[in-house]
């Protein structure tokens, strides 16, 4: 598993909830400390969101040349020879 991969699946997620925890932890009203550093909760959040979505994920992999250029031949071997099946012209 790449660090692109972890990124996407684990670390991103993670500061999104971190995020929500710390704006959470400002509206209630039971735990002093939870109130007290929910905006610091909310701003490491938020930092570590930008930060990790700035890591692109990982590239798709390419189809080669060769396979497009079968899918074509392929496709071109199908086509309605000398206008047969054209609607229209009888």
């Amino acid at each position: 598993m790449s660090f692109r991969s972890i990124n996407q699946r684990f670390l991103a997620p993670a500061a999104q909830s971190l995020m929500i925890f710390g704006i959470i932890s400002l509206c209630q009203p039971w735990s002093l400390f939870l109130h007290k550093y929910g905006v610091t909760l909310t701003l490491i959040g938020l930092i570590t969101f930008m930060i990790t979505s700035k890591i692109a994920p990982d590239p798709e992999p390419e189809e080669s040349f060769i396979d497009e250029s079968l899918d074509t031949l392929e496709i071109n071997d199908k086509a309605p020879s000398s206008g047969s099946g054209i609607a229209g012209t009888n």
